[in-house]
């Protein structure tokens, strides 16, 4: 595996043009290690060295298990559906999008049981099934969480806001990359080619 992570000025920037940094106007307890300061409309605002530090942990985790099709990336939330597609294409990993069904992770007659060696969440609000079921056997967990978001359940915390669809594709654009390089697939060093935009939620008439 190679040694990739820095903290990019370029990162930096694309951090800030797609709202990374903008959190909520409330702040849960454990959420405040990775704010920088509040607004004064009230708005905390995200540390990104601290984001980007999360995403190299996050994609070592990852490129940590063996096989890939035990990963398990999923987004109940429309706006992050499109990313989790791209993210599983590049990494090759199982993905969920839309409904969860219930007792995929706890109840082995469920016709659609799986048992992942690590879950990717899009939004704890949102994927919040997956959560809870992932704590009945003991699978680790990763999510993408805002200010306002509850830690309960998850094992390593992505800051940033994942309620804007230009921060929510940036976020798992810098996580695919990070594990590539990790890996040995892409350079550490040169740019990697891939557009942010194929990870960007569309509408319909887009």
């Amino acid at each position: 595996m190679q040694e990739s992570f820095n903290l990019s000025v370029e990162d930096i920037k694309k951090l800030l043009l797609c709202n990374v940094h903008l959190g909520k106007k409330t702040c849960q307890n454990l959420m405040k290690i990775y704010i920088w300061k509040r607004r004064k409309d009230g708005i905390f605002i995200f540390n990104l060295s601290k984001t980007l530090k999360k995403i190299n942990l996050a994609a070592r985790a990852i490129a940590g298990i063996k096989n890939f099709g035990e990963i398990m990336a999923i987004s109940n939330q429309t706006i992050a559906q499109r990313a989790v597609m791209k993210f599983s294409q590049f990494i090759g990993c199982q993905m969920i999008v839309g409904r969860w069904t219930p007792g995929k992770l706890t109840n082995q007659s469920c016709k659609t049981f799986s048992e992942p060696q690590l879950l990717i969440l899009a939004c704890p609000q949102a994927d919040v099934q997956p959560l809870i079921e992932s704590s009945y056997v003991n699978i680790p967990t990763i999510a993408f969480c805002n200010s306002e978001s509850s830690l309960k359940f998850v094992d390593i915390a992505i800051p940033g806001n994942n309620e804007n669809k230009h921060s929510v594709a940036l976020l798992w654009w810098l996580l695919t990359r990070e594990v590539l390089r990790i890996k040995g697939d892409i350079s550490s060093i040169e740019k990697w080619d891939i557009p942010i935009d194929i990870f960007l939620s569309r509408n319909e008439t887009d």
